[in-house]
């Protein structure tokens, strides 16, 4: 490999890793902070479903998780 596709590929790497350690599970208080600071008006449907559920009512994101992998 030339010296250019060894940077570009390092670059893609380097990228790709940044953009997973930013990434907050949902429902996260991390998450949340992110959503408060995001304007409204840039949410989905889905972000704002989410976003009542875990951040205003307060539900567990961990037991959701659980209670959807048993089937209760």
């Amino acid at each position: 490999m030339s010296k250019r596709k060894h940077w570009g590929l390092a670059l893609l790497l380097s990228s790709t890793l940044c953009l997973l350690v930013a990434c907050a599970p949902v429902g996260s208080e991390r998450w949340c902070e992110k959503m408060d600071e995001k304007p409204k008006g840039d949410w989905t449907a889905n972000e704002a479903a989410d976003y009542a559920k875990y951040c205003i009512f307060g539900f567990d994101p961990d037991a959701d998780t659980e209670e959807s992998q048993t089937g209760e």
